[in-house]
């Protein structure tokens, strides 16, 4: 098979391995939130990832790409990234707010409603248009994740704590959409470099800015968070490693595909965050979010069917 085939799909099982880390790292940042706060749980995924990034550069130059030189960082790919790494970081606060606020998976579902979304963005800014098929898959995907994201009963407390989920986790969407697109944008900046060290080279500059931003911040309001998270540096470490690892995987798949092919098919990770909610967590899954898993495993066959 040809480099150029291979790299025509490559991009589909990096995705579902992004997912695939994206999901371990999610539970683990959950299980911090209680012991080092939103913010310290936040911080934890660059700070933590910050060294795993750093080494996979470096093996990409040793072994992947030897012939390869680090990219020239010019003002239009630095914006580019500098919107990419500020809403992810204000996503990823957004999506462990929401999924504290119900269960874990229906946190997750909230926060993937950013796949319209990033269609919406990534027309308007980089005139990247989806594909009827493309559209067809966020159709049926976001309507799974409008089934999941459904109150299980109606009461009061339910539906205050259902409207606090969705008001977060609209806005991880958001967020993480317009991430999608500021990674795209960069990555595209670096034309002509392989895609293998524009993510790794992306994750690297990204994650040592969203560091320093709310490092800083945390030591200047709450500087007992990052004794918290000193002490806290096993599952720091696991949740750092497996984010660091998503990253890369997320940002070298948006240097092959359109935003909206990647964040479609990365809603395998929903499916994941179910096996998740059921072993780990302990967390029964009603009729209603069956069916929304369903229907997002269809709008992920469906955009992978294209290829």
């Amino acid at each position: 098979m040809a480099a150029t085939d291979i790299v025509s799909w490559a991009w589909m099982p990096i995705v579902v391995w992004a997912a695939f880390a994206q999901t371990i790292r999610n539970a683990t940042q959950r299980s911090l939130v209680d012991e080092v706060g939103t913010l310290g749980a936040t911080l934890v995924r660059f700070l933590y990832g910050l060294p795993f990034a750093g080494v996979w550069v470096l093996l990409v130059l040793a072994f992947i790409a030897p012939q390869a030189q680090l990219p020239a960082v010019r003002l239009p790919y630095l914006l580019w990234l500098t919107l990419g790494a500020l809403c992810q970081l204000g996503a990823t606060a957004c999506l462990l707010v929401a999924m504290k606020q119900r269960n874990f998976i229906v946190g997750v579902a909230f926060s993937k409603t950013e796949v319209l979304q990033v269609g919406i963005f990534a027309t308007l800014i980089l005139q990247e248009v989806p594909t009827w098929l493309s559209g067809l898959a966020m159709v049926v995907s976001t309507m799974g994740v409008v089934l999941l994201s459904l109150p299980r009963r109606l009461d009061g407390q339910v539906l205050r704590a259902s409207s606090g989920a969705a008001v977060f986790g609209l806005a991880s969407g958001a967020l993480f959409a317009l991430s999608s697109v500021g990674y795209r944008g960069a990555g595209l900046e670096l034309a002509g470099h392989t895609p293998w060290i524009i993510g790794g080279f992306n994750v690297l500059l990204a994650q040592a800015m969203q560091s320093i931003a709310l490092g800083t911040w945390l030591a200047w309001r709450q500087p007992e968070t990052l004794v918290a998270i000193a002490r806290a540096w096993k599952l720091s470490l696991l949740a750092g490693m497996m984010g660091a690892l998503a990253s890369v995987g997320w940002l070298t798949a948006l240097t092959l595909r359109p935003a909206v092919d990647v964040r479609t098919l990365g809603l395998v990770e929903v499916l994941f965050s179910y096996l998740v909610s059921r072993r780990m967590f302990r967390e029964k899954i009603t009729r209603n979010e069956l069916l929304g898993l369903l229907l997002v495993g269809a709008g992920v066959l469906v955009v992978s069917a294209q290829f």
